[in-house]
């Protein structure tokens, strides 16, 4: 074990839910440290040219910025665990998200290429939505968000 995994653990501690560990039918995978502890995704910034380190840091803004508007996170999830795609009505009815608010964060997602729109000429019209490669590539986090929820809470710690 290195002194990451062993310092996130002792981070960790006193927060475990009640029981200490995922029931016994859940399987959790990896740790939520698994394949980027702290100190590997440092050396990787670290080995990054100042112009492309300035680059991925600007990126990673805009994501944190695109993520944070409301109902992003909860729009990509529920794309992250379907199994086809999904029409604006389902999302609506899956997420009671304010239908403006809806279209707004999926033409923002479509904009920024992690969702794909297809129209269908029909009538009525249909139109479906889809992540593209660069939105799945984001799903495993909401894995490890699943997974970290099984283990911890938001509740306040006592002392």
């Amino acid at each position: 074990m290195d002194g990451d995994e062993s310092d996130e653990r002792k981070s960790n501690d006193g927060d475990t839910r009640a029981g200490g560990s995922p029931p016994n039918d859940i399987e959790t995978g990896p740790g939520l440290n698994a394949g980027r502890t702290r100190k590997t995704a440092s050396a990787l910034r670290d080995r990054l040219e100042p112009d492309e380190r300035e680059q991925v840091e600007h990126t990673v803004a805009q994501l944190l910025e695109l993520f944070g508007k409301a109902h992003a996170m909860a729009i990509l999830s529920a794309f992250a665990f379907a199994d086809e795609p999904l029409r604006f009505s389902d999302l609506e009815e899956r997420l009671e998200v304010p239908a403006n608010t809806l279209s707004e964060r999926l033409k923002e997602l479509v904009a920024a290429g992690l969702l794909r729109r297809e129209s269908y000429d029909e009538v009525p019209p249909r139109v479906e939505y889809e992540p593209t490669e660069k939105g799945r590539a984001v799903f495993p986090a909401f894995g490890h968000l699943h997974a970290w929820a099984i283990e911890y809470d938001l509740e306040p710690v006592e002392d």
